[in-house]
């Protein structure tokens, strides 16, 4: 545990001084001080949890609880439900700001969502360590997040990059189950798996891959006890959840009480017409790859895992099997994140905050991370030109924007 913390430190004090200097960059494109209008929203239901108790912004809307740092007028993003006034901000990222708001206000939420993306990328090392040895998974991580995605959400006041350190740890956690079942990794493990959607319900699908590989790795080496309290947990998360939403918000999630429904589509033939934006999430203009390049070196991992299983190297490399269930995993939660973003998602666009990109893809970053690490190992050249192209980009955004 020493070891991993002493490993862990320094790629965590990096990404935090380099997340810090965005703390001087406005939030909003126009003009409404340091945060957009989401950010706003959700600052807002931190305040009425902290000063009230409640989700209910009657009366902070009543009394303009947002005019010392947002300077527009902030209009509900949600009609009353039962005569409350509750808007689609997940209940669980509530509760995990109103601490920090409580006792340092809206900048101390930045801090505090800042240093938990860069232990999310420290996770993501860890991850990466699955697949090949050091110093490639601690660099790649590095590289993945000094990246304009990560660098630009780093300190914004949303559930993304939160997110993606619960995902990165739960997925760390189903490997460590994997490879040495016991009752304690998989109730943390199953813990963590159920408060992905309390968070964001945008996490319900990389969340489902988890649980399921998990439940099967259990399963496979006969322990179903612990497989039955890791189920038990998440069932539990899961019904609750539910119940909360349906009696707060009217709707199976909170999303459902916004004023185009929770995705901004009705029907199976609107959600199915998205499905080209699965390519522009990717290298559309809000593509992924598009801001951030290094990740090409994960497709160069997916062949590599195509060559490993058509080669059939599991039967004659040692430990081979391990690299391709643990990298076919990772690519799974990558999956899901991308179709969850394409036909979920009501928009790609950075949700009102002016650089802000590819948001609806950033849980997708550490898995993705991960995998660019064996992609590196065999393409070491091209990697040093990516990871170049990568951080220099964030280095222009942020002197750009500053």
């Amino acid at each position: 545990m020493l070891s991993a913390l002493r490993r862990a430190l320094p790629l965590w004090l990096v990404l935090v001084a380099a997340y810090a200097v965005t703390l001087a960059v406005p939030g909003g494109p126009t003009g409404h001080g340091r945060f957009s209008a989401p950010e706003a929203h959700r600052l807002l239901a931190a305040e009425s949890l902290v000063s009230d108790g409640d989700v209910d912004l009657r009366d902070e809307y009543a009394t303009r609880a947002y005019r010392d740092w947002y300077a527009g007028t902030l209009t509900p993003a949600a009609a009353p439900t039962e005569g409350r006034l509750v808007e689609p901000v997940g209940l669980g990222f509530t509760l995990v700001i109103a601490p920090a708001y409580r006792v340092a206000g809206p900048d101390g939420v930045r801090v505090f969502l800042m240093m938990i993306a860069a232990l999310g990328f420290c996770l993501a090392a860890a991850l990466g360590r699955a697949l090949v040895p050091e110093p490639w998974a601690t660099r790649a991580a590095l590289v993945v997040g000094l990246s304009p995605p990560a660098v630009g959400a780093a300190t914004a006041v949303a559930p993304a990059l939160v997110g993606a350190t619960v995902l990165a740890g739960a997925a760390l956690l189903a490997l460590r189950v994997r490879a040495a079942p016991g009752r304690a990794l998989a109730f943390w493990g199953a813990a963590l798996v159920a408060a992905l959607p309390w968070l964001a319900t945008e996490l319900v699908a990389p969340a489902v891959v988890i649980a399921v590989a998990m439940s099967r790795w259990l399963r496979r080496r006969q322990r179903g006890l612990s497989g039955f309290i890791a189920l038990e947990v998440a069932l539990t998360s899961a019904v609750v959840y539910i119940t909360v939403s349906d009696r707060l918000y009217g709707g199976l999630t909170p999303h459902d009480v916004a004023r185009d429904g929770a995705t901004g589509a009705s029907g199976l033939a609107e959600h199915l017409e998205r499905a080209p934006r699965l390519v522009g999430v990717w290298i559309g203009d809000e593509g992924l790859l598009v801001w951030s390049p290094f990740l090409l070196l994960a497709f160069v991992a997916l062949w590599r895992l195509w060559r490993s299983r058509r080669e059939r190297l599991a039967v004659a490399v040692s430990g081979q099997v391990d690299v391709e269930v643990t990298a076919t995993f990772l690519a799974l939660i990558a999956l899901a994140v991308a179709l969850t973003a394409t036909f979920a998602a009501p928009s790609l666009d950075g949700g009102g905050r002016s650089w802000m990109h590819v948001r609806h893809m950033l849980p997708a970053l550490p898995p993705l991370a991960a995998l660019s690490a064996w992609g590196w190992r065999f393409a070491p050249r091209s990697g040093v030109v990516l990871a170049a192209l990568t951080v220099g980009a964030s280095v222009a955004l942020v002197a750009t924007h500053l």
